[in-house]
């Protein structure tokens, strides 16, 4: 089973669209709900019927990694706290997302570097075609929205301070998140996001 997918193409972290995301599903709406909130009601404000559900459903699929108690953080926590949450879901989700925390910016981190290079996320896909063959086939504009999106999603969690510089952050996680994570034992969720560990 291929590890890596070109899943997160579609959209960065989408904060406010995942509160209203974990929402219904705390309410556990069936799918005639769902599809009466995303499509009739359109809570998710999108232009067409097709952008919301596209949204939508990344979402759901992301949230959907994790438990209630989760999508409580995501629905009623601060903005930090949700923001971190839905970090959290996102990586679950998507282990290429994952893994280059893990992997390439807690090794920036370690190093004292004070920004993350663009070259970086290029060389970490290299790495990922020989461990998933099916990484190969994306096309050009797939990899450039993937890259586009994982900067975004790092500026948005906080671990840089914008997808221009790139300037990385000394990031200290809410403990509500980490108590969540260490009591469901997601431990590969946590070993990628505690990356940042050097005071600024």
């Amino acid at each position: 089973m291929s590890r890596y997918k070109p899943n997160f193409t579609k959209g960065s972290l989408l904060i406010h669209e995942s509160r209203i995301v974990a929402g219904l599903l705390l309410e556990g709406v069936g799918e005639e709900g769902w599809k009466s909130a995303i499509v009739e009601r359109n809570i998710l404000q999108k232009r067409t019927p097709n952008t919301a559900l596209t949204y939508g459903w990344l979402i759901r699929r992301r949230l959907e990694t994790m438990s209630p108690e989760l999508w409580e953080l995501v629905r009623d926590a601060s903005l930090p706290v949700a923001t971190s949450a839905v970090f959290a879901a996102t990586v679950k989700y998507s282990p290429l997302l994952g893994d280059f925390m893990g992997e390439v910016v807690a090794d920036q981190y370690r190093r004292f570097e004070t920004c993350l290079r663009p070259a970086l996320w290029d060389r970490y896909i290299e790495t990922c075609r020989d461990r998933d063959t099916k990484v190969a086939d994306w096309s050009a504009a797939t990899l450039a929205k993937l890259r586009q999106n994982a900067w975004r999603m790092l500026a948005e969690a906080g671990y840089v301070n914008d997808t221009r510089s790139l300037e990385l952050r000394a990031l200290h996680l809410p403990q509500e998140l980490l108590s969540y994570l260490a009591t469901n034992k997601e431990q590969y969720v946590l070993s990628c996001m505690q990356v940042s560990q050097w005071p600024r």
